[in-house]
């Protein structure tokens, strides 16, 4: 416990705890500060990472959730601009996918896929991967 003075009193002291209340908010500013390296690790997906297809100038991530699957690429090294790609299709759906000019990944992608294969492509400058169809 902390001793606070009273100004009134000036030297009378009186004892605070900060009990439940510091334990939460030391968890919440702590949740603050630690939520954006969470997500940056994933890349913006939610669930599990299942699945690194790497190549020669990245890597494709593959997360599968409760209810969906999401892709990302991931460049090898971050700096410059160049065109990177990320697509993910649902077996009998269509391919959803993310291209242009980034520095560091391409995406993040998702589908709904419960109980279906998907096929998923991805690619950095001239490198590129595809997956086949996964996660039957």
């Amino acid at each position: 416990m902390r001793e606070v003075r009273d100004v009134k009193g000036c030297g009378r002291g009186r004892f605070v705890s900060l009990g439940a209340f510091g334990a939460a908010l030391s968890l919440v500013v702590g949740g603050l500060f630690a939520a954006p390296a969470a997500q940056a690790a994933t890349g913006g997906c939610e669930g599990k990472m299942v699945k690194a297809l790497p190549f020669v100038t990245g890597e494709v991530r593959v997360y599968k959730g409760r209810d969906r699957v999401c892709a990302v690429t991931v460049a090898l090294r971050a700096g410059e601009r160049r065109h990177m790609s990320v697509s993910i299709q649902p077996r009998g759906g269509v391919p959803v996918g993310d291209a242009g000019q980034f520095t560091r990944y391409a995406g993040p992608v998702s589908v709904g896929a419960i109980n279906r294969c998907v096929y998923v492509k991805g690619g950095v400058a001239a490198g590129s991967v595809d997956s086949g169809w996964i996660l039957c």
